[in-house]
């Protein structure tokens, strides 16, 4: 059983920074990709970004390019997701997810979640 526990959100101005990580259970993490997805209330969960196995390749959403940053420490376990120049339109619960199987940016495409941690920028 694959357990993923988000941390790191908060309350932060416009402008300012939050750091997420995602400490994952088990001993097969070096084998999933791993992605970070948020939902706005009333909104569906919308992609955020996403790391291969070995942490070579990434892909962000629109939205956030420029701004954010995956990373991953498989020595860890752990994913992370540094958050910059946020903006108001951020504010969400962001979601960390694993994808044993494959590489992409569809919720259906992720078989492990988190609980989410929720990130709050005001203006």
């Amino acid at each position: 059983q694959v357990q993923l526990v988000e941390s790191g959100g908060g309350l932060v101005q416009a402008g300012g920074s939050l750091r997420l990580s995602c400490a994952a259970s088990g001993r097969t993490f070096t084998r999933w990709t791993m992605g970070w997805f948020r939902q706005a209330p009333g909104k569906e969960r919308e992609f955020v970004a996403v790391i291969s196995r070995s942490g070579g390749n990434t892909i962000y959403a629109d939205s956030v390019k420029g701004r954010f940053t995956i990373s991953r420490d498989n020595a860890k376990n752990t994913v992370y997701l540094q958050m910059n120049s946020l903006k108001p339109e951020d504010t969400a619960v962001y979601y960390c997810a694993a994808d044993p199987t494959g590489w992409g940016s569809l919720v259906k495409e992720y078989d492990y979640w988190g609980q989410g941690t929720q990130v709050t920028v005001s203006s």
